[in-house]
């Protein structure tokens, strides 16, 4: 069962401002004695004043620590020697305001920097956008087409048109990937209404869209994909299919995502289960779910108030060819304990294992693991360099 370590804290501080007294010892957190080792910072003072700041927050600073470390071969040591540091955003980089690269806006190749809304958008005051996710597996977009058709439609539900084709948007990915250099990585397009308009109605905004993309090895790292990670139920739940656009990827309907997530994680857990407004079992905060019965079918929940996932598509689809039978259906919480097996879908997770929900445990078998592996084949995961964005 996988229990992420807690947040790396300093204890025991002296003084005003949680400031360390003068004479006084304070041991470094082993992570924090590492890092401070293959950093290779010079000067007694750059060691001192880099080790307090990697101590007070080892987990927020180490991904800013492998962003600018230049030495690959030190980062790649950091990241294996720190196998039990929870990483559920290991592949995370610098704030994502503030790095190099170029964002496709409004039809062009923008230095990303510069990609920027006001503040009087209409789409940060009401939630009028849509996005995508979109991974990157060897330079190839996978189910890049179906991506871009699902964030026209999710546009349509809300009310507005794209200004631009599909393939115009496809071309626009694949052109983005080429110029920030991504082999490997993550790609969200995003449409909005702009800042013409200051209301609920708002008719006459412009639509815009953007695109960016950066590297993205893993959603979990490989350590919780094997274990498999934690689930808490979460408090909120997903609206009824009558109260709101639940088949548009739409970005006001993860705001009850982000708040579960983030209760969820205050508790040790990697994510949060899903509920339905009756009380039945839906997906996870950004991912769909799977049960392996005693039947030897695999079940999952009809997706009626919740996105019907491409990857949940695309792993159906490789089940089904293993012969084995899937069943979608309304699943209640009481039969979670009854599964053998449990695992997630989505982009960002793939195919993913749980391994506890709540007081519940689950072991991770032979059908988690095949589709892992025939998931995995199927986009090309690891042959990176082999292909180009096409």
């Amino acid at each position: 069962m996988v229990r992420p370590p807690e947040p790396i804290r300093p204890q025991n501080f002296i003084g005003l401002g949680d400031e360390i007294a003068v004479g006084e010892k304070q041991p470094l957190h082993p992570p924090a004695q590492f890092l401070l080792a293959e950093a290779g910072i010079p000067g007694l003072l750059g060691r001192i004043v880099f080790a307090y700041f990697i101590h007070l927050n080892s987990q927020n600073n180490m991904s800013v620590l492998l962003t600018y470390m230049p030495d690959i071969g030190r980062k790649r040591n950091i990241l294996s020697h720190l196998g039990d540091i929870r990483k559920d955003n290991y592949m995370a980089s610098s704030t994502f305001h503030d790095r190099d690269g170029y964002i496709w806006y409004d039809g062009e190749m923008v230095d990303w920097r510069d990609a920027k809304l006001h503040v009087l958008s209409h789409a940060l005051h009401y939630a009028s956008s849509v996005f995508e996710g979109d991974r990157v597996y060897g330079g190839n977009i996978f189910k890049l087409t179906e991506h871009t058709e699902r964030l026209f439609n999710s546009a349509r539900i809300l009310g507005f048109e794209i200004p631009y084709t599909v393939a115009e948007i496809d071309a626009a990915c694949i052109e983005t990937c080429k110029a920030n250099n991504i082999v490997d990585g993550y790609v969200r397009p995003v449409a909005w209404r702009g800042s013409e308009m200051m209301g609920v109605s708002a008719q006459e905004t412009k639509i815009h869209v953007a695109i960016a993309a950066w590297p993205w090895p893993s959603y979990f790292s490989p350590e919780a994909r094997m274990k498999g990670i934690r689930l808490k139920t979460a408090s909120w739940r997903r609206p009824a299919p009558d109260t709101a656009p639940v088949h548009a990827k739409a970005a006001g309907l993860y705001m009850i995502c982000t708040i579960s997530k983030h209760a969820a994680e205050a508790e040790g857990y990697e994510d949060a289960l899903m509920l339905d407004w009756q009380g039945r079992v839906a997906e996870c905060t950004g991912a769909n779910i799977f049960l392996v019965m005693k039947d030897g079918k695999i079940h999952t929940p009809t997706p009626d108030c919740f996105l019907d996932g491409i990857t949940r598509r695309t792993v159906i689809e490789l089940a089904q060819k293993r012969g084995y039978e899937v069943v979608e259906r309304r699943i209640m919480p009481d039969e979670l304990p009854l599964a053998q097996e449990i695992f997630v879908t989505g982009t960002a997770a793939e195919v993913t294992p749980v391994g506890a929900i709540d007081n519940y445990t689950f072991t991770v078998g032979d059908v988690t693991k095949t589709l892992m592996e025939d998931y995995d084949a199927l986009v090309g995961k690891n042959s990176a360099g082999k292909a180009s964005a096409a």
